[in-house]
């Protein structure tokens, strides 16, 4: 019983220390915000493009043409060379033969004519290959390359290398931002709490001097830092939800093109708001802790 009172004095404490400080708790609550819509941001990209890294990489894929030479036994065992490739797919190893792709292209009003100028030159087959990790298609291309039966190997390096690179970017830049906005949160609530305790060092002496536990004089700076955090991430919250929504809406759900779509905001719109709450919650107390230890050093 002793610890509910403990905690329900200190919660009393935190909100009056709030509301006496309130010039000094707006402007924490401000910054905080201001990071929080930032680290809103950056995850929202981050969740983005590793969805739209996903899509491409069920996108891309190796073609490999086939000798014309090659009989029905030489493509079961080049099938089985290739799905071998620990990066290759096997599952989703397509094998197309020259009928199939001439019956294809001529179901194709635009490609009737491209067959005509061929004039009966033979169509390979082809093997349309997906790969585990994109990273390493260019790898995988050029050991299909090498094996016997194969006569051209097609994948789009340039582009592929293009892409993964960007991405990468994107992704690592984001993730350093969340890191040092998060950081910044907690430096701007540490710096809010050591105001307040400074404000009221006399009191603190006296609740030492009479006894009072370490325990009582820290928590309620613990929870003063943990509801200035919270109150910083409803506005990130409320951004994230509607201004992410509003987006998805006006451009369509796409970007630039079709082949960048955007995460659905229901997946992913109250994930990041729970993730942001989380987060200023936990940054106001580690941000109150590095007061507490460092200036009042109990």
């Amino acid at each position: 019983m002793r610890m509910f009172r403990i905690i329900g004095k200190s919660i009393k404490d935190a909100f009056k220390s709030v509301f006496r400080n309130f010039s000094l708790s707006m402007a924490s609550i401000s910054c905080t915000a201001v990071t929080l819509i930032l680290v809103a941001i950056a995850l929202l990209i981050t969740y983005n493009v590793r969805s739209i890294t996903k899509d491409i990489e069920d996108v891309l894929t190796i073609v490999v043409f086939v000798d014309t030479k090659a009989t029905s036994g030489d493509v079961e065992n080049l099938k089985n060379d290739i799905n071998f490739i620990a990066n290759v797919d096997a599952k989703k190893t397509e094998y197309n033969t020259q009928d199939e792709i001439t019956s294809s292209l001529k179901k194709d009003e635009s490609m009737k004519e491209i067959l005509e100028i061929l004039d009966g030159a033979p169509i390979q087959s082809t093997f349309v290959i997906r790969v585990k990790d994109v990273k390493k298609l260019t790898e995988t291309a050029k050991e299909i390359e090498k094996m016997e039966f194969v006569t051209r190997v097609k994948y789009g390096e340039n582009l592929v290398n293009k892409i993964v690179s960007m991405f990468d970017v994107v992704k690592n830049a984001c993730i350093v931002a969340v890191v040092a906005l998060i950081l910044v949160t907690a430096f701007l609530i540490s710096n809010t709490i050591k105001i307040t305790i400074f404000s009221r060092r006399q009191e603190i002496n006296i609740m030492r001097l009479v006894g009072t536990s370490n325990i009582v004089i820290k928590m309620p700076f613990l929870i003063e830092g943990f509801v200035l955090g919270v109150i910083g991430s409803l506005v990130p919250v409320l951004l994230t939800i509607y201004g992410y929504t509003f987006l998805f809406d006006f451009v369509g759900g796409k970007l630039f093109t079709d082949l960048i779509v955007l995460v659905k905001p229901s997946e992913i719109i109250y994930l990041t708001s729970l993730v942001i709450m989380i987060v200023g919650g936990i940054v106001g107390m580690f941000g109150s802790t590095r007061a507490v230890r460092r200036y009042l050093k109990i």
